[in-house]
């Protein structure tokens, strides 16, 4: 399922599509090394931001632009959950022919996190496999609606009880994600924000869902910590770094780490507008061998 960075030769085509998205020019090589992840708080920043960063040395910063956030909310009458998009994530949904598609043009994949949404519905209490299978066909019913690269869960911020809600109990995140993947074609992304009661119970009755996610990463911004799954390293962050706030010195440091130890995801979060090419390539160094330019 992961789908990593590559270097392709060039190729007669004009343009290679590579499974997974990576797009390459004809003549032109992508880039080497771990996949970069690019959090968009799109409640003040524009999803567009993601791809106008390149690599000096050929092909662009970042490989998954994350649009934050959706929500999980609980609908107090039906007693069940719901997908809801506040004003600013409806406006990138909308808009996909200028937030999303010149991203996935370029070979960047664009993802839905969700998030809690103090309700008490989350990804760790579905009462029943029907009721996570129910919200599982909305998460992939909107994937496929605007044309997104899969989804990203973050436990955060549920409250577990409130209206009347359950706690988390053992099966609801094991039910949610094996139908989520079943119901979204196998190129989409499931990923996980390691964090929360969900991000603990990946198992249950036999089934171990740990391998229907394509990457895991740290949820910590400005620490390293290598996320609890049996995924390989090429799956999974320990870097979890936010722009601007983490210092360069640590952003680089962190990936110098995950080339030197064979990670294959670096986690950015709150990438926002303006130029921030420099802060950028301190990480870009490290990880590719190639400073960062801003083309915005």
């Amino acid at each position: 399922m992961v789908f990593g960075a590559r270097r392709i030769g060039a190729v007669v085509a004009a343009v290679l599509v590579l499974s997974g998205g990576t797009a390459a020019s004809a003549g032109e090589f992508a880039k080497t090394g771990p996949v970069s992840v690019a959090y968009v708080e799109v409640n003040n920043h524009s999803m567009a931001n993601v791809g106008k960063y390149e690599l000096v040395g050929g092909g662009n910063v970042f490989d998954i632009g994350v649009i934050f956030a959706a929500n999980i909310n609980y609908d107090t009458a039906t007693k069940s959950a719901y997908l809801h998009f506040n004003p600013n994530v409806q406006r990138v949904l909308d808009n996909v022919a200028t937030e999303v598609r010149p991203l996935q043009a370029k070979g960047i994949k664009v993802t839905l996190s969700v998030l809690g949404n103090h309700q008490g519905a989350g990804f760790a209490n579905f009462p029943s496999e029907q009721a996570a299978g129910a919200f599982a066909r909305q998460l992939a019913d909107a994937v496929e609606r605007y044309g997104l690269d899969g989804i990203d869960f973050d436990d955060e911020y549920a409250e577990y009880g409130r209206n009347g809600t359950g706690q988390p109990n053992a099966s609801s995140f094991v039910h949610l994600v094996t139908a989520l993947r079943a119901a979204m074609p196998a190129d989409k992304l499931i990923t996980l924000y390691n964090i929360g009661p969900a991000a603990s119970r990946l198992s249950h009755g036999g089934v171990d869902v740990t391998s229907k996610f394509d990457y895991a990463w740290n949820p910590y911004y400005g620490t390293w910590s290598v996320p609890r799954m049996a995924l390989p390293k090429a799956a999974l962050s320990p870097a979890a770094v936010q722009i601007g706030a983490t210092s360069t010195t640590t952003a680089a440091n962190f990936a110098r780490r995950t080339v030197s130890e064979g990670y294959g995801v670096y986690l950015t979060y709150n990438l926002g507008g303006g130029d921030s090419h420099a802060y950028i390539s301190a990480f870009t160094r490290e990880l590719y061998g190639s400073e960062a330019r801003y083309t915005g």
